[in-house]
């Protein structure tokens, strides 16, 4: 995947973030090593891509979070403004494959990594107050959810984007059995957007996706 994410340690940046941080209170009181995280406008903030989990609070910007399923739909779980949390169901489920989160705009999160610090947050009481009440929230914004009409092309799409490494499709017959398709109806939709300069084609069944859908 794309990465132009910018981890920023400049310690009085971070001092000026966590203090305008509604939650500067309880941040205050995490001995944690903080530092801060620029996104631009599209590019994943979290993903089952990334190797390293972290906490993030939005600082600046906004994202948007949905749950995208093995077949390509896509569910619009919420959208995240300034104090949104991510991370926060990693700090006591294992990392979910499904969920991403995307910068709507230019971000900026005050950040550090929950594996290192797990430990101290787990035994901080006003912490856990804070991700209960944000859980709590991304509960309720579940229980209303529904996946969003899309196409097999756009099934496709999301599925080469989010479900495939580095964004190319290896195997018509298993991505079509992802994609609840005929192996003949998916070889038609990869060749017409081959055509269209959608896709391109890097080998026997491998197809690499040239501009993704957001």
């Amino acid at each position: 995947m794309r990465d132009f994410m910018e981890r920023i340690y400049d310690k009085q940046k971070i001092a000026a973030c966590i203090a305008g941080s509604k939650y500067h209170i309880v941040l205050d009181t995490l001995d944690v090593d903080f530092y801060l995280i620029s996104y631009e406008k599209g590019e994943l903030v979290c993903s089952p891509f990334q190797n390293e989990v972290l906490f993030q609070i939005v600082e600046q910007g906004s994202i948007n979070i949905y749950f995208i399923r093995d077949d390509g739909t896509r569910y619009a779980l919420s959208n995240g403004t300034t104090d949104y949390f991510l991370g926060d169901m990693d700090i006591f489920y294992p990392k979910n494959n499904n969920i991403y989160a995307e910068a709507a705009e230019n971000l900026t999160c005050i950040s550090f990594s929950i594996e290192k610090h797990r430990e101290t947050l787990l035994a901080n009481a006003g912490f856990l107050t804070l991700i209960c009440h944000s859980l709590a929230s991304k509960i309720g914004s579940i229980t209303t959810m529904e996946a969003a009409p899309a196409s097999l092309t756009e099934r496709l799409f999301s599925y080469m984007r989010y479900k495939c490494a580095d964004e190319t499709l290896r195997g018509i017959e298993q991505a079509a059995f992802h994609l609840h398709c005929s192996a003949r109806h998916l070889q038609r939709i990869l060749n017409q957007n081959e055509s269209a300069g959608l896709v391109k084609k890097l080998g026997k069944g491998t197809y690499k996706l040239i501009q993704p859908t957001s």
